[in-house]
C-alpha cells in the first residue's frame, strides 16, 4: 500500500491507520512520514514534467530560428520582447512553427545541432514531414 492510499485514513481516523494502528503518537508521526513523501513526488513530478523541446521559430524578416527550451511559452515570450536569442532580438516578432520533445538535454542539444547543419530547403522539408527517420528525429530519441 502506498503512502498517499491511506491518506484519508492518517489524518480523520487514527484507530483505522494501517501504520500506527490507534496510537495517536505514532498517528502524528506517519502524517508527517506520509507529508515528505508526498513532497518528494511532486518535486520528481515536477522534475519529469520538464521534457526538453527543440523548437523552430519564424521571424518577421521570414527567417527561421531554432532552439531549445524546457519552457517553451516562457522562451517564446522572451524573444518576442527581445530578451531572448541575440538573433531574434530585431527580427521579432516570432511565430512558433513546430517543436519537438526529446529526451533529454543532451539529445536536445545534438538534434539543435543537426537541425542547423540542415539547407533551409532542408529544414522546410523536415518542418512539414511526419518522419521519424531523419537524422534530427534520430537524435531527440538519443540515437
Amino acid at each position: 500500500m502506498s503512502p498517499l492510499d491511506f491518506e484519508a485514513t492518517l489524518h480523520y481516523y487514527p484507530s483505522r491507520c494501517p501504520l500506527c494502528r490507534g496510537k495517536i503518537r505514532f498517528h502524528k508521526l506517519a502524517r508527517d512520514l506520509l507529508f515528505m513523501a508526498k513532497e518528494r513526488l511532486t518535486s520528481s513530478k515536477q522534475l519529469i514534467d520538464k521534457t526538453w523541446l527543440l523548437y523552430v521559430l519564424r521571424c518577421q524578416d521570414q527567417t527561421l530560428y531554432c532552439g531549445i527550451t524546457n519552457d517553451l511559452e516562457r522562451r517564446i515570450t522572451q524573444h518576442n520582447d527581445g530578451k531572448g536569442a541575440r538573433y531574434t532580438k530585431g527580427r521579432g516578432p516570432v511565430t512558433l512553427l513546430k517543436s519537438w520533445p526529446a529526451i533529454s538535454l543532451s539529445a536536445a542539444l545534438k538534434a539543435e545541432r543537426a537541425f542547423k547543419k540542415l539547407t533551409k530547403q532542408a529544414k522546410l522539408q523536415k518542418l512539414k514531414s511526419r518522419s521519424r527517420k531523419d537524422a534530427v528525429s534520430l537524435k531527440l530519441q538519443g540515437q
